[in-house]
C-alpha cells in the first residue's frame, strides 16, 4: 500500500537536500568560481553529521532496507530521509508515497549566492541551480523541477528563463521583495511574465525569499525559545502571522497593476507561506480597488474584481496545522493545495490525515476536496 492509498494526490511542496558540492557539480568552471561551497554550519546544527550519516546509509543495503520498514512520511527527515538527495531514491519514495506529481524545490543551495550584491554571482548561481534541479527531476515525469529566477537585470533574467526552460525546469521561484526599488509589476518585467504565460509555466513564491521583518520582535528581553522543531533555525510563533506579508505585497502589485489581467494564462503558486491570511486578503484587495478606482487609471482597466484574479490565477499550499476545511469555505475551492514538504519536517508526520480530518469536519463537497488534493495543482502547472 502507498501512503496516499485510495486517493489521488499531487504534492505542491517537496525539496531536495543538497550536499556540500551539489551546486558546484552542476556549474561550469567559470560559474563555480563565483560562489562558495555549501556551509553545513549555515544549514543548522549537526548538518554535517546528518549528511555523513545519510551517505553511510545509502551505501548499506541493510540499513536502507531497515529504513524502508517504516512509513516514509513519519520516518527520518532532512538529509537522512529516503530520497532526500538522490533522484533514484526519490523516484522510489514517490512509489511508496503514492503522489502522482510533486513540485521539487532546492533547500540550502540558494543561500550560496542569493544574498550577493554582485549580479554576476546571482545569475551564475541561478544557472547552476536550474541545471541541478532539472537533472534531479529529469528521469521521472512525476517530479517537476522548480528553478530560481533573479529579477535584478530583466534582459539577463529572460535569457536565464529561456535556458532553464530548455533544460526542463517547470516552475520558477522568484523573490517576493521589490528588486532595485522596482515593483514586480514594473513594465521592465513585462517580457518575463509574458514568456511564462505563453509557456504555461508558473512563477512561485516560497518561504525563504521575501522579508518578513519580524526579527526585532523576537528581542523581548526573555531567553530565546527553540523553534517548534527543537532547533534554532526555523519559524517561531511571531513569524507565522507575518510570514506571508511579502507575498501579499507581491500579489497586490501583480493584481492591481494589471499583470494578471494582461496575462490570463500566468499562474502563481504561493508555497509554504500558509493560507490563513487568504480570506481577509481577498476582501482587502477588493476594498482597495473600489476605494481608489476613481483616481488610479490602472485600476480602471481591470475587468474583474481583484479577488477574482486571485481565484483564477493564484494557488496556495497549506500547512497541515491549518484548518483546510474552514479555508475552503471562506475563500472558495479554487485556492488551496495539498503539500507534504517532504523531506522537511514542517509537513508533519501525517499531513493527509490532518487535511482530510479538516475537510470532513466542515463537510467539504467531494468535488472541492478533489480540487484541494490534486485539481488546483493541475491548474497551477497546466497539466
Amino acid at each position: 500500500m502507498t501512503y496516499s492509498e485510495g486517493r489521488r494526490y499531487f504534492d505542491a511542496d517537496s525539496h531536495i537536500m543538497e550536499t556540500v558540492r551539489w551546486l558546484h557539480e552542476h556549474a561550469t568552471e567559470e560559474e563555480g568560481r563565483k560562489f562558495p561551497e555549501l556551509s553545513p554550519r549555515g544549514a543548522g546544527a549537526q548538518a554535517m553529521q546528518s549528511i555523513m550519516a545519510a551517505e553511510a546509509r545509502r551505501a548499506s543495503a541493510e540499513a536502507t532496507a531497515k529504513l524502508l520498514e517504516q512509513p516514509l512520511i513519519s520516518g527520518p527527515k532532512g538529509w537522512q530521509a529516503y530520497g532526500a538527495s538522490t533522484p533514484e531514491e526519490r523516484s522510489r519514495a514517490l512509489d511508496l508515497l503514492g503522489f502522482e506529481r510533486q513540485l521539487v524545490f532546492p533547500t540550502f543551495s540558494l543561500g550560496q549566492f542569493v544574498r550577493s550584491d554582485d549580479v554576476d554571482v546571482l545569475y551564475a548561481g541561478a544557472h547552476a541551480l536550474n541545471r541541478g534541479m532539472a537533472h534531479f527531476c529529469g528521469s521521472d515525469p512525476r517530479m517537476l523541477a522548480v528553478g530560481y529566477l533573479p529579477l535584478h537585470h530583466p534582459a539577463r533574467s529572460l535569457a536565464t528563463l529561456e535556458s532553464a526552460l530548455h533544460e526542463g525546469v517547470r516552475a520558477f521561484w522568484v523573490t517576493a521583495d521589490a528588486i532595485n526599488d522596482k515593483s514586480p509589476s514594473h513594465i521592465d518585467h513585462e517580457p518575463i511574465w509574458e514568456r511564462l504565460a505563453r509557456e504555461r509555466t508558473p512563477l512561485i513564491l516560497h518561504v525563504g525569499l521575501g522579508t518578513a521583518g519580524t526579527k526585532p520582535y523576537h528581542n523581548n528581553g526573555y531567553p530565546p525559545p527553540s523553534d517548534w522543531l527543537g532547533g534554532g533555525e526555523n519559524m517561531r510563533s511571531r513569524d507565522f502571522p507575518a510570514i506571508a506579508h511579502a507575498a501579499e505585497n507581491f500579489l497586490t502589485a501583480m493584481i492591481l497593476d494589471g499583470v494578471f489581467e494582461r496575462h490570463e494564462q500566468l499562474r502563481c503558486g504561493v508555497i509554504e507561506l500558509g493560507g490563513s491570511w487568504v480570506p481577509g486578503f481577498l476582501r482587502l484587495l477588493d476594498h482597495a480597488a473600489v476605494a481608489f478606482r476613481r483616481t488610479e487609471p490602472l485600476l480602471q482597466q481591470l475587468r474583474l474584481k481583484p479577488s477574482e484574479y486571485m481565484r483564477r490565477q493564484v494557488r496556495v499550499s497549506l500547512f497541515p496545522f491549518e484548518d483546510a476545511g474552514w479555508l475552503v469555505e471562506q475563500a472558495g475551492p479554487e485556492m488551496f493545495m495539498f503539500a507534504s514538504d517532504y523531506p522537511h519536517p514542517e509537513g508533519g508526520n501525517d499531513p493527509i490525515e490532518r487535511f482530510e480530518a479538516a475537510l470532513e469536519a466542515h463537510q467539504i463537497a467531494e468535488s472541492a476536496a478533489e480540487r484541494f488534493r490534486h485539481g488546483n495543482f493541475a491548474d497551477l502547472m497546466s497539466l
